[in-house]
């Protein structure tokens, strides 16, 4: 679970921090930068697995672009990211190993620079790696968002040595020159050190096995990260039988995942048919067939006229809530959900379920105790007012809001002053929600009230505001 970011050079933020809720709403205008949280996100969890260039590479646009374009046509020459992470206190690799994690709370830092190589060509490399505990006295989200009562559940109880970094970045290791140091579950002198001149990937990366349990934890949690695209040409498809089991960000393998779940057990396309029944009260059954003879499944729904429709002939609307039904029954699923305009194709008076139903795509720290629950978090970007006033509406703490719009700043870049466009993300602000955490919000930024946020979102689209009515 993703719980703060810091971004600084990184396209329009500039020493940008924001928290995150279990349910998180990111609203504003178009062009106002919200979507460029979704990038950072995006090119965190690919620099999780890939090296540097590929990872920019798969982003909006060249890498170059990706550094903070400045109004005197200068870029930023570096991109820092830091994010605190919540992972499962036990943590599992490909090869059966499984281990108990002494830190749940952990704080990842990556600086990425852009300079030329020893060709002469300009290119990628990492100026500092650091993967942190958070310690106890010091994390206010905890406070925030988990029962005292239920604290043990997600942050185990440290003994021993207390706050050593799982990877580091020191000036004069053992190269006599800058290097990242990995030490083997926080204990100094252990692991291996690398010139950071020559590495081309992170060392978060290359954790694959539980010997490096906690940077293990973190490079799992920020690669389960979905982003959901939802394509409805491959919602319709029909999965082949060879096909993965887990719902792809673009909507694929719906019907191979909704079979596997089927068969782990069936009473679960009772509850999908119930929730989805809720959303669209003409379909009532949801179930999927398997067709030996083309070697695929294919998901059908049943109307009230017990008439039975495949994927194929569905709306992209249909399609879209039928996937977030099984999501949330899928026991594979974990991780964030990072989900844009989920208002999309589906009717304004449907809206309030739908934001019901990602609420319930999350963990409720106030509620959920088993041992067996996945972290699981939902990050959605609208510039709906109805989304904003149906979720401020719900008067959860497990939820919050934040308004997006862009600013100008001035800056210093090489000894002269200049300007540009600046994304800031501000916290909507309830009486009745206000806790500890809005405390750990810099000093810089002041929360909106909620109702200077639904008069900015009322301005957006006043026929839309009276459909909510």
């Amino acid at each position: 679970m993703i719980t703060r970011i810091e971004i600084d050079g990184f396209k329009t933020f500039r020493s940008f921090q924001m928290d995150f809720a279990p349910f998180t709403v990111i609203a504003g205008t178009n062009a106002s930068g919200k979507s460029n949280v979704f990038d950072a996100l995006r090119l965190i969890s690919k620099i999780g697995k890939t090296s540097l260039r590929e990872a920019f590479s798969e982003q909006r646009g060249e890498a170059f672009e990706q550094f903070t374009l400045f109004s005197n046509g200068e870029r930023a020459n570096k991109i820092s990211f830091c994010v605190e992470l919540l992972v499962d206190s036990e943590v599992r690799d490909n090869w059966g190993g499984k281990e108990s994690l002494k830190y749940t709370r952990l704080r990842y830092r990556l600086i990425v620079i852009r300079r030329l190589n020893n060709l002469g060509f300009e290119d990628l490399f990492i100026e500092h790696e650091s993967l942190n505990p958070i310690r106890h006295q010091s994390d206010k989200w905890l406070k925030s968002y988990i029962e005292p009562s239920k604290v043990a559940r997600w942050r185990p109880k440290v003994t021993g040595r207390r706050g050593i970094p799982y990877i580091d970045t020191v000036e004069d290791g053992k190269y006599d020159k800058k290097s990242v140091k990995i030490y083997q579950d926080g204990r100094p002198g252990s692991g291996k050190e690398f010139p950071i001149d020559k590495m081309t990937q992170t060392a978060l990366s290359a954790a694959n096995g539980v010997e490096l349990r906690h940077i293990l934890a973190a490079r799992e949690e920020m690669i389960s990260w979905k982003f959901l695209q939802l394509n409805p040409a491959e919602l319709r498809k029909p999965s082949p039988r060879m096909a993965s089991d887990v719902v792809s960000s673009s909507g694929a393998n719906l019907a191979s995942t909704l079979f596997r779940m089927k068969n782990e057990d069936s009473s679960v396309l009772k509850y999908i048919s119930r929730t989805l029944n809720d959303l669209l009260p003409g379909f009532i059954e949801v179930d999927v067939d398997e067709q030996p003879e083309q070697n695929q499944y294919v998901i059908y729904l049943k109307d009230n006229d017990g008439r039975r429709f495949s994927s194929r002939v569905l709306s992209e609307g249909t399609l879209r809530l039928l996937s977030l039904c099984i999501l949330k029954y899928d026991s594979k699923h974990k991780g964030a959900l990072c989900y844009e305009e989920p208002e999309n194709g589906v009717h304004a008076f449907r809206l309030e379920n739908v934001c019901k139903l990602l609420q319930e795509l999350t963990t409720n720290f106030t509620e959920d105790t088993s041992d067996s629950m996945p972290l699981r978090q939902v990050i959605v970007n609208t510039h709906s007012p109805i989304v904003i006033k149906k979720t401020l509406n719900a008067k959860d703490s497990q939820v919050s809001v934040w308004f997006s719009r862009l600013i100008t700043k001035i800056v210093e870049i090489n000894g002269s002053k200049t300007d540009f466009k600046a994304t800031s993300i501000l916290p909507v602000v309830r009486a009745s929600l206000q806790t500890e955490l809005f405390d750990y919000i810099s000093t810089n930024q002041r929360g909106l009230s909620a109702y200077e946020a639904d008069k900015l979102l009322n301005s957006i689209d006043h026929e839309i505001e009276s459909l909510s009515r």
